[in-house]
């Protein structure tokens, strides 16, 4: 199935503490830069039938609020770490005024978070006002949600598994920081690759700045963005500047039209 244009809208940017980070006076939580206010990382992907986003992390809520987004068909989890799943609930809105449960779509490592987690939402017995959810385990299989093929990407976050999702001619990575031939091989191709460059120093589970570049141009990508970002990186004007001329820090609200 081929994949009909998209837009992509970043929701969030920013690492689990998001930016300003709480308590830091630093030039990076105190720059008077709206680039550098982050948000907890997701992304919308909007077809013209299909409506999805990619994590629910605590700003889950305010981001759909921000963005006006009345209509939602699906959530496909990368991981069962807080920052990317912590806002589930509020999917229940969508469940009031579309008349439907929301489709899932996790590993079997997220699924079990997903279902200790929001225990209430998978019970047998139900009460009023508890998300309706509708839990599809995936697997390194394609698969389609409405009319958008996706296909699952396996990144290593240190020893934890994480899904990546190629969407057509855009892939999305975030929290990791190895990519085994195997799994590279499914995102050469792409036009874009979205990767989480977490800061320039040595982290134990995240790529850095220098990590992310390479990687982009190991893959021979037209174009980079990254994204799960943290203050530690240094401020967007200032990393813009030092960055190739076809890789760029993703920022909250950044659109971006895949045909």
């Amino acid at each position: 199935m081929s994949c009909p244009p998209l837009k992509i809208t970043f929701l969030g940017t920013g690492t689990s503490s998001g930016v300003p980070m709480i308590g830091c006076d630093c030039a990076v939580c105190t720059s008077a830069d709206k680039k550098d206010n982050r948000l907890r990382s997701s992304i919308l992907i909007e077809s013209s039938n299909t409506t999805l986003v990619v994590d629910t992390g605590p700003d889950f809520r305010y981001q759909m609020l921000r963005e006006n987004v009345t209509k939602l068909d699906a959530v496909l989890f990368t991981h069962p770490h807080k920052d990317h799943m912590a806002g589930l609930d509020d999917v229940k809105a969508y469940n009031y005024f579309l008349k439907k449960p929301i489709d899932l779509f996790a590993d079997s490592l997220t699924e079990e978070a997903l279902r200790r987690d929001f225990y209430y939402a998978f019970a047998d017995t139900k009460y009023p006002g508890i998300p309706e959810l509708n839990m599809n385990t995936i697997t390194l299989e394609p698969f389609i949600v409405g009319d958008i093929p996706v296909t699952p990407i396996l990144v290593w976050h240190l020893k934890m598994p994480v899904m990546g999702f190629r969407f057509g001619k855009f892939t999305y990575i975030t929290d990791a920081n190895k990519i085994e031939e195997t799994e590279k091989n499914k995102i050469r191709g792409s036009e874009v690759l979205v990767l989480n460059a977490l800061r320039k120093k040595k982290h134990i589970s995240h790529f850095t700045l220098d990590e992310a570049i390479e990687m982009v141009q190991e893959l021979n990508v037209p174009t980079g963005y990254f994204t799960h970002i943290s203050h530690q990186l240094g401020t967007h004007a200032e990393i813009t500047d030092e960055l190739p001329s076809n890789i760029h820090l993703a920022y909250d609200r950044l659109v971006l039209n895949v045909q």
